[in-house]
């Protein structure tokens, strides 16, 4: 007899499968807004439910969380050459395109702030520069700035740490003259780790800004 875990990880997987044959006869406009309309989550779910993992599903289909409108999907191409060009990769900043139609630009804290401050570092401006010039030549784009840390010190000292992080990301953006109606900033402390607290190379890791670019109905 299947395990209730089992029968949701075949159906998931079945459903996932359906989603992508059914994008592969789409057009490449279907398919980008096939993925942010709903797909991208459901293949996020389907994902996490092979894995078995409904926390990483749940990081997999809805980074953002909760927005202002739907999420639709976009050609990300040339904004995601543009901030890769900045100087991104050289350091370590990587920049994925998301199944729920997202592009997230993920800084580490070596690169963004020193410890236990809020104040950005020189080198991460230009990368922030072409990020600035992508809203300002797409109006249609919105962008959310998630600050967190590692499970070092209590809530009360990581959530507001990391939400004056995530808020220094989008000052800088609003300061470059992209409309602060078009930016929001959250902090989540220690919350969805993506690394092991317990060893330092995880805490690293966990050290960090997530900057999703989106565009919505």
């Amino acid at each position: 007899m299947r395990t209730a875990t089992e029968r949701a990880a075949r159906v998931a997987a079945v459903g996932s499968l359906a989603l992508l044959t059914a994008c592969a006869n789409m057009s490449p406009q279907g398919q980008n807004t096939a993925v942010g309309a709903g797909a991208g989550a459901a293949i996020g779910a389907g994902l996490g439910a092979l894995i078995g993992d409904s926390g990483q599903a749940a990081l997999i289909g809805a980074g953002i969380g909760t927005v202002v409108g739907s999420v639709v999907g976009y050609n990300w191409k040339t904004v995601k050459q543009d901030v890769e060009k900045s100087g991104a990769s050289n350091l370590g900043i990587a920049v994925i395109e998301m199944p729920d139609g997202t592009l997230k630009v993920n800084i580490p804290s070596n690169v963004s702030f020193d410890t236990g401050k809020a104040v950005l570092k020189p080198a991460l401006l230009p990368v922030l520069d072409s990020v600035a010039r992508a809203l300002s030549q797409h109006p249609e784009l919105r962008a959310k700035a998630i600050g967190y840390t590692d499970s070092t010190g209590t809530d009360a000292i990581n959530v507001p740490l990391s939400q004056r992080r995530a808020g220094a990301v989008t000052q800088y953006l609003a300061g470059q003259g992209v409309a602060a109606g078009r930016l929001t900033a959250e902090g989540r402390g220690a919350a969805n780790p993506v690394g092991d607290n317990a060893t330092a190379e995880g805490r690293a890791l966990n050290r960090r800004v997530e900057l999703f670019l989106y565009a919505v109905k």
